[in-house]
């Protein structure tokens, strides 16, 4: 399965720049696996003095979470936002991403769902080298 960065930006309220994932790879009911080469870009929003700090990776596992959400939910159940209201057990195994070569893979792993709350593990992580993991409790909006 490939979702084309289109499809995405049209999924996401993020606009412009700030759609930070280039496709889908893979995607069920429970888990989502994006690819990203947007750490890389000069242009990127999210940079502060030519960097791009290593949590800046929670955005890019949150659009992954979003992007979960709306792929999977029914067309009537559809959240229409989603806010992260909680992050647990972070795990930062670098300073940056913006000095990673290579392509990011963004993973995102619905644990529990309910109406109006959701929780998520995520990673990020180049190759099998991980860089960031945790979990989120997301606030959905209908």
């Amino acid at each position: 399965m490939m979702i084309s960065q289109e499809r995405i930006a049209a999924l996401l309220p993020h606009g412009g720049a700030m759609c930070l994932l280039d496709s889908v790879t893979s995607l069920d009911a429970e888990r989502i696996l994006c690819l990203a080469t947007s750490h890389l870009s000069a242009s990127n929003p999210m940079r502060r003095n030519g960097r791009l700090g290593i949590l800046c990776g929670v955005e890019y596992a949150a659009q992954a979470m979003a992007l979960h959400a709306a792929l999977t939910a029914s067309a009537v159940a559809r959240p229409n936002r989603g806010y992260l209201a909680a992050l647990r057990s972070v795990a930062f195994h670098r300073d940056r991403l913006d000095d990673v070569r290579d392509m990011l893979a963004v993973e995102a792993t619905c644990l529990h769902q309910e109406m109006q709350r959701a929780m998520y593990g995520f990673s990020v992580r180049t190759g099998a080298r991980p860089l960031l993991d945790g979990r989120a409790v997301v606030v959905l909006r209908h």
